[in-house]
């Protein structure tokens, strides 16, 4: 108890850090992804509104869906190009001036989405969650990366799992602040909408005080001073010369190495296994259910026969536990409270396992110069997996029913198998040593071959004889 009370003290500004970083990042995307469902209601009837003041005329009913549905989906498209952009911004500004201007662009969001009720415009919520989207590529990328930079070997684990435990705080936030009885009303949903700019606006009064990753400033900007100086305001007085050798190991492996954009690594062949397992494990991460949950909580309860009226409500239970299950919906009443059980186990499990050990990998297996890169390409699967599940899932479950989710339970056992068998352990390693190790792995296969091809040429030789 007394080494926590201590490493709480000493370590307390990292802590700030890492509050003020999750708020404005990944917590951010939580609650934009969330929110819409609780606005969807009343952004439709302003548009029919809006339409009808306009032109005299009600929009037809196909009319209103694609507009609703381009709404939804903008968000998507932004979350895209954000993405692309990152990886320039982040290698070029830096981690935390890609951060602040994010958030001038989220502020943005906001006065468009907050005044589009009072001018009268839906193309101001089009154009505000467009905006919202490409700061969350943004600030996706950018939150995850400084806090695993940011990080003592000691508590890396521990910071890396903190952007998926702000992911799911903001969608629980946006749950909460939804309910009827506070801004999810016909009056108060612009107010809603734009409560991410409020966030933003916080972030960007005080991230400046922080200072920017220890290993920005030392690979990048070569900066020793300033990435001593960045360590002692983060983990206070100490010896960090573990630490600080490891950078000096990784930064002689990448001496004369600039920052790889996203074609140089995807053409780099000493990167490919460590591309291979990331898109593995995001691919699982995207295709276990988790989207299909997060855009469809209302629908699935309402097949699970739940009373509506408690299912807002139902549904915060789920943002706070976090995931997803499998449901069966019977005719038997106490089958259906079943259903949000199963979701309730399953979501802890999500969380105790891949949502924050799938971050802390990516951070680990890149080195600098592939690493912003390397999330982008992380960033366009993720945005591609949401795109995909929110589209195909409404199909699967008119096909399938109730056994819908078995696809997920498949994509997950294969992925069990491939992760067993292809990742290496990286708790307590170095960035270098997580390099080397997969090197050597990569040497063992090659050898392994060449290994089985003489023995053939051998066998070969042996039968001419």
């Amino acid at each position: 108890m007394a080494g926590f009370l201590s490493d709480l003290v000493q370590y307390r500004r990292l802590l700030l850090m890492i509050v003020v970083l999750g708020i404005g990042g990944t917590h951010l995307s939580g609650f934009q992804m969330s929110v819409i469902n609780y606005t969807s209601l009343y952004i439709q009837k302003f548009v029919n509104e809006t339409w009808l003041e306009r032109y005299g005329s009600v929009l037809p009913q196909e009319t209103l869906m694609l507009l609703w549905s381009l709404i939804v989906s903008v968000y998507c498209m932004g979350g895209m190009i954000g993405c692309l952009c990152s990886g320039y911004l982040t290698a070029k500004f830096g981690k935390k001036k890609s951060l602040l201007l994010n958030n001038v662009v989220l502020i943005t969001a906001a006065l468009l989405t907050g005044f589009s009720r009072r001018a009268k415009s839906f193309e101001m919520i089009l154009a505000g969650r467009f905006l919202e989207g490409i700061a969350a590529g943004i600030h996706m990328n950018a939150h995850v990366q400084y806090a695993g930079e940011i990080s003592p070997k000691k508590f890396r684990g521990f910071i890396n799992v903190t952007s998926t435990v702000f992911l799911a705080l903001g969608k629980t936030v946006a749950r909460i602040l939804g309910l009827r009885e506070l801004l999810g009303t016909e009056d108060m949903w612009n107010v809603l909408l734009s409560f991410s700019g409020l966030v933003a606006l916080i972030q960007l009064i005080f991230l400046p005080f922080f200072p920017e990753s220890p290993p920005y400033l030392l690979l990048q900007k070569e900066d020793k001073a300033g990435c001593l100086k960045a360590m002692k305001q983060l983990w206070g007085e100490g010896n960090y010369h573990t630490e600080f050798d490891d950078l000096m190991k990784e930064k002689a492996i990448t001496k004369g190495t600039k920052i790889m954009n996203v074609l140089e690594v995807l053409r780099e062949r000493s990167v490919h296994p460590q591309l291979c397992t990331m898109l593995l494990l995001l691919l699982s991460l995207q295709l276990c259910g988790l989207s299909a949950i997060t855009f469809y909580t209302s629908e699935i309860f309402e097949t699970a026969n739940l009373q509506e009226s408690i299912i807002p409500y139902v549904s915060v239970g789920v943002s706070i536990s976090e995931l997803i299950s499998i449901i069966f919906c019977d005719q038997f009443l106490w089958l259906r409270y079943c259903s949000v059980i199963l979701i309730f186990l399953f979501i802890i499990a999500y969380g105790l396992g891949p949502a924050g050990a799938v971050v802390a990998v990516m951070n680990e297996i890149f080195t600098l110069s592939t690493r912003a890169s390397a999330f982008v390409i992380g960033g366009i699967v993720i945005w591609l997996g949401l795109t995909f599940t929110g589209m195909i899932f409404p199909f699967a479950v008119m096909l399938l029913g109730p056994f819908c989710f078995l696809i997920f339970v498949a994509v997950l056992v294969i992925s069990v198998v491939l992760i067993y068998l292809f990742l290496p352990e990286t708790k307590g390693k170095s960035t270098s040593e997580i390099t080397e190790k997969f090197k050597t792995c990569r040497f063992k296969r090659k050898h392994h071959q060449a290994v089985e091809m003489n023995a053939a040429e051998e066998k070969t030789f042996c039968t001419k004889l």
